[in-house]
């Protein structure tokens, strides 16, 4: 039995919810995607791949990022630094203020969270807008890192994210129109 999954067998594994969280809105559910051990392993290896060799740190965003951030890190042979909420983190942090849809958020992670750790890729679930991914871009260049390239599982391209962390390369598994 061949152990690596195609595009095509991952994405059949991603649930789609309608109308959640709110009427109007596709939801791309991946929790049966990382409860199945085969989809599991072959989205880290993937994620992982075209980084080996290439990074110094992983960054996982709050919160299904660290899912995936921490074997990412695992795999590339590297940490896992994270972005959290703020209120999350107990040492001295930054933080990183970005809009939402409606409102704004904001991302924190610990100062001393790249120490010595130049070449990030940052990991997430998900690429939508782009705005949480953008202000944890902004969190490492203010911790002294260099985003080298931003992996996602899935990334919604109608929403054109990657146009906000241009020119970092983006690389995403899975695509949605």
């Amino acid at each position: 039995m061949e152990s690596r999954m195609i595009v095509e067998e991952i994405k059949k594994l991603i649930r789609n919810v309608p109308d959640f969280p709110k009427p109007g809105i596709m939801f791309r559910d991946f929790t049966p995607l990382i409860a199945d051990a085969r989809g599991l392993a072959a989205v880290v290896d993937q994620l992982a791949e075209p980084y080996l060799g290439k990074v110094d740190a992983v960054v996982g965003i709050e919160s299904r990022g660290f899912i995936v951030g921490a074997p990412v890190a695992y795999r590339l042979g590297v940490g896992l630094a994270i972005a959290r909420k703020p209120g999350k983190l107990p040492f001295h942090t930054y933080d990183q203020a970005y809009d939402l849809e409606y409102g704004s958020a904001t991302l924190q992670m610990h100062q001393d969270a790249l120490a010595g750790k130049g070449r990030v890729l940052l990991v997430d679930d998900l690429l939508a807008t782009g705005g949480t991914a953008a202000a944890a871009l902004q969190l490492v260049r203010k911790l002294g890192g260099n985003v080298i390239g931003c992996a996602f599982v899935v990334e919604l391209d109608a929403l054109k994210g990657r146009e906000r962390l241009a020119p970092v390369n983006c690389y995403s598994l899975i695509h949605y129109d």
